[in-house]
């Protein structure tokens, strides 16, 4: 089933894109069968030479340059063939690329439960995966061009000799036992090997990305360190995986020459009598280099097999819950036409009817441990301000992450104005929904590009948006303003200015439902305040907002208060104050602990 499995998507980036894999074909198909004919010439010529046939110096000399001509234009074609050939491995890899990267971004469902533990994993996953299954493919093209020069060798050889022939075939029958019996050692060494590498991958992003924090931690040898013991393991499961897979190529290559010298000797008995002449010895040396092509060709694919399997598989798990395999390879155009001169065109979702209210019912979602939230509740009306505090590990964040499609949901549902709503996450989008979540992302990009991501706004929405996130101030002290180059994960602003323009960042969307995690965390009392009273009375509507902050409580309609995943108490603060220990422990900030 493994092998069937990668074998599929092999099949399917073959035929892709025909033109490209035929192009290919055209190419390497001479590299490999024009030997047939360098085979033929040396015969001829060896013969002449032994004086087996009889010739002219000007036969041979002709011989010699027909041999010569043979090997130039094989030369030639194999330049070309390394020039342009890669145009399909480079179309093919692009589109398992596409097709992972299309479906999280795009697909609905959560994506969080689906993506590996760090960027470096994935990036690891779209460059090796990636690479694995688009060798096994490309395997093809010397499997087709071993198997027309196998045929028609054999045929010649069998014609002058067919005890000799068939002692070729033997090993390869040998090498395809062989394979098969290691297939499985190589497919677990080479998924260990790839799974510490990915780790290796994910630690180096996460050193460049924390280099302020080692550093102010004095933690810089302990990181390294870290780095050693890490890149230690993995170099030594590289070193199992690749060591599998030498021996399985050196007994391949040892099992072709063993029956190579037993070709030879077969060969010098039938020379002494008079059965083989020194043409049909030539020929078959010659011959005899290209035929172990075939069955390399044939090992290198039982070995990648596994590991492409291995590699179909990760590429998978990155994949919605609906789709599988076959949509790794799920054609599509490669070279989108570019888009008009101009502004962007594109523009968000329109929503079918303004939020009137917003409705979770018995929603759960379990973690590994029992952590999570339980049988939660919770009705959102146009024109409120709700918000959801509670301990540290509460369960603040998992419930409006899988509110909005963010995290898979165990149990529950939402409705919009009454309507069900099945995939929040496709649903829940800029122009009915915006989120600003608790850890703010920003790209290495201008403030600018780091707000829009693409929204055609101009700058009138921008300022009002600054305006309402408290920024306004922090912008004018930049020289550059909104061309400001943020740096890595907004590393040239401040902790609150990072915050606020994640909240900057929402609400240029002009959401119906504003849904904040935490960005006041970093803010003085004074900005604090200023960001809340901005966002309530001039901010969307419909404001869901996870804080723990005295400024944010004071100014909500409704607090959910969470207890380890669960609601202990729902209404006005004041009345919290009066009839919920935990809203009292939390006000008051004595230390709690949450479970969840």
């Amino acid at each position: 089933m493994s092998a069937c499995r990668a074998l599929g998507v092999a099949g399917r980036l073959v035929g892709f894109d025909v033109r490209l894999y035929v192009l290919q074909i055209l190419l390497w198909l001479p590299v490999h069968v024009l030997p047939l004919g360098g085979g033929l010439v040396l015969r001829q010529l060896f013969d002449q030479i032994s004086g087996h046939s009889p010739a002219t110096l000007r036969q041979s000399l002709w011989l010699c340059a027909a041999f010569a001509g043979v090997e130039l234009v094989r030369g030639i074609v194999l330049v070309f063939a390394w020039s342009y050939g890669s145009y399909w491995w480079d179309a093919a890899a692009t589109l398992l690329r596409a097709n992972v990267l299309g479906s999280v971004l795009t697909a609905p469902g959560a994506v969080a439960a689906r993506l590996p533990r760090s960027p470096g994993e994935s990036l690891a996953r779209l460059r090796d995966d990636v690479a694995e299954l688009v060798e096994l493919a490309d395997e093809s093209v010397p499997l087709a061009g071993g198997v027309l020069f196998g045929g028609a060798a054999l045929a010649v050889m069998i014609s002058i000799d067919p005890v000799v022939t068939v002692t070729l075939v033997v090993p390869m029958l040998a090498i395809g036992v062989l394979s098969r019996l290691m297939g499985r050692v190589i497919r677990w060494r080479h998924q260990q090997a790839r799974e510490l590498g990915a780790g290796v991958t994910a630690f180096v992003g996460e050193l460049f990305g924390g280099v302020l924090t080692l550093k102010t931690a004095g933690a810089e040898r302990a990181a390294l360190d870290r780095l050693r013991t890490l890149n230690a393991r993995r170099r030594d499961a590289a070193v199992r995986s690749r060591l599998a897979t030498d021996l399985l190529e050196a007994a391949t290559g040892t099992t072709v020459e063993l029956g190579v010298g037993v070709v030879l000797l077969l060969a010098a008995g039938a020379m002494r009598r008079g059965e083989f002449t020194v043409g049909d010895l030539a020929l078959f040396t010659s011959y005899v280099g290209w035929l172990t092509a075939l069955p390399r060709t044939i090992g290198s694919i039982l070995y990648r097999l596994p590991r492409a399997d291995v590699s179909a598989e990760r590429l998978t798990t990155l994949l919605a819950p609906h789709q599988n395999t076959p949509d790794l390879t799920h054609p599509h155009p490669l070279h989108p036409a570019p888009a008009p001169d101009g502004p962007p065109t594109t523009r968000l979702p329109a929503a079918p009817t303004t939020l009137e209210v917003l409705e979770v019912r018995g929603l759960s979602v379990r973690h590994p441990g029992g952590r999570g939230v339980h049988d939660v509740d919770l009705t959102l009306r146009r024109g409120t301000f709700t918000v959801v505090t509670g301990a540290v590990g509460a369960g603040k964040t998992t419930l409006v992450r899988a509110l909005l499609g963010l995290l898979p949901r165990d149990a529950g549902t939402i409705t919009w104005n009454g309507r069900p709503v099945p995939d929040p996450g496709a649903f829940l989008v800029p122009g009915r929904a915006a989120y600003a979540s608790q850890i703010p992302r920003l790209f290495s990009e201008t403030l600018r590009e780091n707000l829009l991501l693409g929204l055609p706004a101009d700058d009138d929405d921008l300022a009002r948006a600054l305006e309402l996130a408290a920024f306004e101030d922090d912008l004018a002290a930049m020289p550059d303003g909104l061309e400001t180059v943020v740096g890595p994960r907004g590393v040239r602003l401040s902790g609150g200015q990072v915050q606020r323009a994640t909240a900057a960042r929402a609400l240029v969307r002009a959401p119906d439902l504003l849904v904040v995690d935490d960005v006041s965390s970093a803010l003085d009392v004074g900005t604090e305040n200023l960001l809340w009273e901005r966002i309530a009375r001039h901010g969307p509507a419909t404001l869901l907002v996870v804080s723990s902050r005295r400024a944010a409580l004071e100014r909500a309609d409704q607090v959910v208060v969470l207890d380890r995943g669960q609601v202990v108490g729902r209404g006005p603060l004041g009345e919290l104050l009066r009839t919920c220990p935990e809203m009292r422990r939390l006000w008051n900030g004595e230390p709690i602990e949450a479970s969840s």
